[in-house]
């Protein structure tokens, strides 16, 4: 670049860089959304099930695999823009294996949402509550979250023995059988269904009831 050539601005002469912009297919599920929020009947019905729209702040409902490559590379370009221009302790870093965090994605989903938004409103109030509440608020539960554990390196999940444990065959089954005996407590005997004897053995298998003898799915 030569000199005054106002072309090609160099970043690291800037005294504040610009919010990073998503990438054409994240801006391309916001604009889906607006359009849900404030349509047309027709522009709806093209839409079809909003319910079913990705949601750029929750990253599981961004099944396109195009779309969730583009909201991840937004999300790490906004990790490094909030580190240069909002971070100066070290304490407060946001770490470089944030992906292998999920409390940091889901968070962090939301504050790159709420500070695109902030930052495309017609005045300063939604700016300044992200500065003053939503940032510092994540900075705490990221503190709270990983404490030091990857400040030489990323860390293995300090619970991953619990975790193996609570979803073991065994503690999932003595959950199943107290949600079981709690909805037989407040169900009266007589409104109970004669189909589905009192003792049956139920287990919920991603969400669906099934009796342990028959494999018969209760409705």
């Amino acid at each position: 670049m030569t000199v005054g050539d106002a072309t090609q601005p160099d970043p690291a002469a800037q005294l504040t860089l610009p919010f990073p912009k998503p990438g054409r297919l994240v801006e391309h599920a916001y604009w889906e959304l607006t359009i849900a929020a404030a349509g047309t009947p027709e522009q709806l019905q093209a839409l079809g099930d909003i319910r079913r729209l990705p949601k750029p702040w929750e990253p599981a409902t961004c099944t396109h695999p195009d779309l969730r490559l583009d909201l991840w590379a937004w999300l790490d370009d906004v990790v490094t823009w909030i580190n240069h221009e909002h971070i100066w302790d070290t304490t407060n870093f946001i770490p470089t294996c944030w992906p292998n965090h999920p409390p940091l994605i889901h968070d962090l989903a939301v504050l790159a949402d709420q500070r695109r938004r902030a930052g495309n409103a017609k005045t300063s109030d939604a700016l300044e509550d992200w500065h003053r509440y939503a940032l510092p608020a994540f900075l705490d539960r990221m503190r709270t979250q990983l404490k030091s554990h990857c400040e030489d390196g990323h860390q293995t999940w300090p619970s991953t023995s619990r975790h193996a444990r609570h979803t073991s065959d065994p503690h999932r089954r003595h959950r199943h059988q107290s949600f079981k005996r709690d909805i037989e407590a407040m169900t009266p005997a007589g409104q109970r269904d004669p189909a589905q004897p009192r003792g049956a053995k139920l287990h919920l298998v991603d969400g669906v009831l099934i009796e342990e003898t028959t494999g018969e799915v209760i409705d």
